[in-house]
Order: structure tokens, then C-alpha cells, then sequence
């Protein structure tokens, strides 16, 4: 296996699933979720593991879970939103294609709604949404190769955007 076409990072509401299924039928390739590997290989929700078992437990999972999918899925791969916290996992996607999917706290709020399904963002939503790009936008930035800004593209825009820069990945 070669690895994924492509891993989009970004922060909650950013649209990594939406764009990511999205440009998975686009190119004709799987999508994968490794937030979703994570829920069903524990078998409960990512909330609950939260509460039941604490960040860091789930920290560790997640650097499994984000590993593994580098290594056997080729399609478009979605991590997490805190993925990048884990400095292994940001080495790991030095050697693959990355797109920063950069959104607003604004924009990001008004996508997950009350944030009952992302524990990082129970409470004060848009707060936590602020705190959360202020910790975590040096290391988007840091894992990108490409930035795409989800604030001011719709769904089609943003995939033809990724599509095209991947083609000329592959031209140059």
C-alpha cells in the first residue's frame, strides 16, 4: 500500500467529513474517518470515551487509529480535530499530502450547533471553538500542504479546489 491520496486535518465544523466524502466520490477512492475507526473498534461513542475514560486514554487510541489508517487505507483520510496534538502523529503525515481544511470559530460554531457529540466543545461552544484554534492553528499549519478556507467555499468548490491541487501534485 502507498497510503492516502490525501489526509484532511482541520477543526471541529471545518468540514473534513462533509468535503471528505465528498472528494472521495470525486476521485473514484474510499473515505475513511479515523474518529470512526476509533468508535468502532472500542465499540462507544468518542463522548463517552471521554467521560468514561479521560482525554489522554483517548489521545493514545487516536495516534493508533491515525498510524494504522496511514499505513493500509488509500483513499481520503479524515482525522480528528486534536490529531495534530500528538507530535508522532504530526511526523507521520510528513510523508503524505495534507489539507489544513481552515475554518472561522464563527463558521465552525454555527456547523456543530451545541457540540453535544464532540466533548472537546461541550459547555460554551463558541469559547471553546476559539481556545481550541488558537492551540491547534500553529499545528494545522504545520502539518498543511494545502490550505483550503471552508469559510468562503461551498462543498463543490472546496473539492474541485483540493482536486486540482492534487492533480498538480501529480503533474509536477
Amino acid at each position: 500500500m502507498t497510503g492516502p491520496r490525501v489526509v484532511l486535518v482541520g477543526a471541529p465544523g471545518s468540514g473534513k467529513s462533509t468535503v471528505g466524502r465528498a472528494l472521495a466520490d470525486s476521485l473514484g477512492v474510499a473515505f475513511r474517518d479515523t474518529d470512526a475507526d476509533i468508535e468502532q473498534s472500542v465499540g462507544k461513542p468518542i463522548a463517552d470515551q471521554f467521560v468514561d475514560e479521560g482525554e489522554p486514554v483517548f489521545r493514545q487510541r487516536e495516534e493508533v487509529a491515525v498510524a494504522t489508517a496511514l499505513t493500509d487505507h488509500e483513499g481520503v483520510l479524515s482525522l480528528g480535530g486534536g490529531a495534530v496534538l500528538s507530535e508522532p502523529t504530526r511526523r507521520l503525515l510528513a510523508d503524505v499530502p495534507v489539507v489544513w481544511l481552515q475554518v472561522s470559530s464563527g463558521a465552525a460554531a454555527s456547523r456543530v450547533g451545541m457540540g453535544v457529540s464532540r466533548p472537546v466543545l461541550m459547555g460554551n461552544v463558541r469559547g471553546r471553538l476559539v481556545a481550541l484554534l488558537a492551540e491547534r492553528t500553529p499545528l494545522y499549519r504545520e502539518v498543511a500542504d494545502h490550505v483550503v478556507d471552508t469559510d468562503a467555499l461551498e462543498v463543490e468548490a472546496s473539492v474541485a479546489d483540493i482536486a486540482a491541487w492534487l492533480a498538480d501534485r501529480v503533474h509536477s
